[in-house]
């Protein structure tokens, strides 16, 4: 028979130690109920009279709506019957002849662990919420800041003395830097939370770079650097099709390419996109490569470089997101990105993604 078992306020405890037990009669009454009212925890017996245990334990763990809840089995303690058990979603197997003072410490332990995870849940709420609301609330004074400081730039409110130029075009620069950053911030909120909307539809990848490419040129061109598009090989830029966000892979591009004209003083930066044909065009892919001959990446900078709010020894002007935020957009798009770089030699990063198919 299954068990349903609840932490309850002292005041309402019964000589129980803070523990409400219910009951029910059969494995699929134990799912209606705890659909119902999710209990603390479940002690299940695995030969119930419809569905057994191991069945019982398998539909609660595939139910995304259900929150956690520590299921203890009660089971013929073999390897076998562990074993499964626990692959299954328990949490922990027992005998069913434990001893009354062994099964207790076994629940308390149990009921422990759900406190502990729901504390862990409700402070991960809290940070989320924080981001969302700071990101929110940052963003309006400096969408308004950026307004005026283009208009005094513009000279709407009366002429600039020269003096005052210089200074008024590094405080625009700053603000819109901040800008970028909150809103970076919130785009990685939302993949964090699940709660980023993606789009997929069949999106050219090639008439997608070209226009990235169009946009950034003139940047490459302020700092003399060459800025290149090709295709690799025989590869048709018909056939360079991927399936999804057309809006999120562009911020892919622009964040890659980007990044290689900010950190590269002399020389090229190459966007590169090549068809891969393996045993079946079922299993083809597109390689997309972002090459630059900049400053390069250290070997020990490398293997941090996808996380949040790292940022290499370069002293150069960044928020340490982009590179978070790109590795975010692939992985939302089943696809790899790898980097491969020398100190001093250039950085090329290798962006790997499924062919679209019909």
């Amino acid at each position: 028979m299954p068990f349903l078992i609840s932490f309850v306020p002292c005041d309402r405890c019964s000589g129980n130690g803070g523990i409400e037990l219910d009951s029910a009669h059969s494995g699929v009454d134990a799912l209606i109920q705890l659909e119902q009212s999710p209990p603390d925890l479940l002690l299940l017996d695995t030969a119930t009279a419809d569905i057994d245990g191991y069945e019982v334990t398998r539909r609660i763990r595939r139910n995304a709506e259900l929150p956690f809840f520590p299921i203890m089995l009660v089971a013929d303690h073999n390897h076998a019957s562990v074993v499964k058990g626990l692959a299954l979603g328990a949490n922990d197997v027992i005998r069913p002849t434990v001893k009354k003072r062994e099964l207790f410490a076994r629940i308390q332990s149990m009921l422990k662990l759900k406190h502990s995870i729901d504390e862990q849940i409700r402070i991960n709420q809290q940070h989320e919420d924080f981001i969302a609301s700071l990101t929110h609330d940052l963003r309006t004074p400096l969408i308004a800041a950026d307004h005026m400081l283009h208009l005094l730039r513009r000279g709407t409110f009366g002429k600039t003395l020269p003096e005052m130029r210089d200074s008024l075009e590094q405080v625009v620069q700053s603000n819109q830097t901040l800008l970028e950053m909150v809103d970076t911030l919130l785009e990685i909120y939302q993949y964090e939370a699940g709660c980023k909307n993606l789009h997929f539809h069949k999106v050219d990848l090639w008439e997608l770079s070209q226009s990235v490419v169009r946009e950034l040129t003139p940047l490459a061109m302020t700092k003399g650097l060459a800025l290149n598009l090709t295709l690799v090989g025989t590869t048709d830029e018909t056939s360079l099709w991927v399936r999804g966000d057309r809006l999120e892979l562009r911020r892919l591009l622009t964040n890659l390419v980007g990044n290689a004209i900010r950190y590269t003083d002399s020389g090229s930066v190459e966007l590169r996109l090549q068809y891969i044909t393996r045993d079946s065009p079922e299993n083809s892919s597109i390689l997309l490569e972002v090459e630059d001959t900049g400053i390069g990446i250290a070997p020990e900078e490398q293997e941090f470089l996808f996380e949040r709010f790292r940022q290499g020894n370069h002293h150069r002007r960044g928020n340490g997101l982009g590179l978070y935020h790109s590795h975010q957009i692939v992985q939302a798009h089943h696809g790899t990105i790898e980097v491969e770089s020398e100190a001093g030699k250039g950085t090329l990063f290798v962006i790997r993604f499924d062919l679209f198919q019909e």
